[in-house]
């Protein structure tokens, strides 16, 4: 059975109110389990916020916060699985785990209760966050990659933590002569350029050239000085997979079925408005990236929001491409 041990949070950063990287050192002298790229811990604070279930019979059910008999709000212990962003030669050589999390809100605005505690923490005080001596998990290359010669990672928010992981590893592992044929593509998308954390180190992972990867990053909500930048593209990561396979952007898709099925188009013009069509950087060439994902062992991998990850998954059924995501 695993153990439940305290760490201490040694750095924080936030590229954003609502997102941020940390470093988790283990208690004491222990060292973290060994585990491969792409799997996740269980993460936990004692002094979340405590809920419970709103009486009615809601669909679905409405959560209100749980009080005490004098009508203060109960706290205590909750816990969250977590994909480690660190690379296992980085945890290896330094001791840390690494994070990358979204302050969580849910569809009334209420903030997440593990996140709201996580988002308080200061490395020079309230530093302890516990963690279960034990990472699984089934997301690795080895498991969802292996034997196909190309591989698209789309990564969407938070949800290229993993993909950081081994795309670290594969770097470093490639260093050290153990380079393989696969071709790797990370299609790394959020909503602005301080939001796409990691970008440095993917850009340096692919100027290096150890490994076949190339880097196509992403804003959904680009500005003036981001239109200059001719290594950033444009739109979310699920319309610039659309965009490498030959695909309308999906709310194009949405208001053409709706119009074939005279059905209310108003909702999906709406949406078609408000979005920002996608570009490729201006320094990537559409044809090389088609060349690229267009093979009879292709993969597409994503982790990230459950509504793009489902769109990238019709992509890739769509374009008779094996697909692949992270569960919870």
């Amino acid at each position: 059975m695993a153990k439940i041990r305290s760490g201490t949070v040694v750095s924080w950063r936030n590229s954003s109110p609502s997102l941020a990287v940390f470093r988790l050192m283990p208690e004491g002298n222990a060292r973290f389990p060994k585990y491969k790229a792409g799997q996740y811990i269980a993460l936990g604070r004692t002094d979340c916020r405590l809920t419970r279930k709103a009486p009615g019979g809601h669909n679905p059910p409405r959560f209100v916060a749980d009080l005490s008999e004098q009508g203060e709000e109960k706290r205590g212990m909750i816990t969250h699985a977590y994909s480690i962003a660190s690379a296992p030669f980085e945890t290896e050589a330094e001791g840390h785990l690494e994070f990358y999390v979204i302050l969580e809100r849910d569809t009334e605005g209420n903030l997440g209760r593990l996140t709201e505690s996580m988002f308080r923490m200061d490395p020079a005080g309230d530093n302890q966050l516990t963690y279960f001596d034990t990472i699984k998990g089934e997301f690795t290359l080895e498991r969802r990659a292996a034997g196909f010669d190309s591989v698209v990672f789309v990564g969407t928010g938070t949800g290229v933590a993993p993909f950081v992981s081994m795309i670290k590893q594969l770097h470093f592992e490639a260093g050290r002569g153990a380079s393989d044929r696969t071709r790797y593509t990370l299609l790394h998308a959020n909503r602005t350029y301080e939001e796409l954390d990691y970008r440095a180190d993917f850009a340096a992972i692919a100027a290096a050239q150890r490994l076949d990867f190339v880097y196509v990053p992403s804003v959904s909500r680009p500005t003036p000085r981001d239109l200059e930048n001719a290594a950033l593209g444009k739109g979310r990561a699920n319309n610039l997979l659309r965009l490498v396979f030959g695909m309308p952007a999906k709310e194009e898709q949405d208001l053409s079925e709706a119009a074939a099925r005279r059905l209310d188009a108003a909702q999906a013009k709406k949406a078609l408005e408000r979005t920002v069509m996608p570009e490729l950087p201006r320094d990537a060439s559409l044809a090389d990236l088609q060349r690229r994902v267009r093979s009879p062992k292709t993969v597409i991998v994503t982790c990230g929001n459950p509504d793009s990850m489902a769109d990238i998954q019709y992509v890739a059924d769509a374009q008779h491409v094996h697909f692949e995501k992270e569960d919870w």
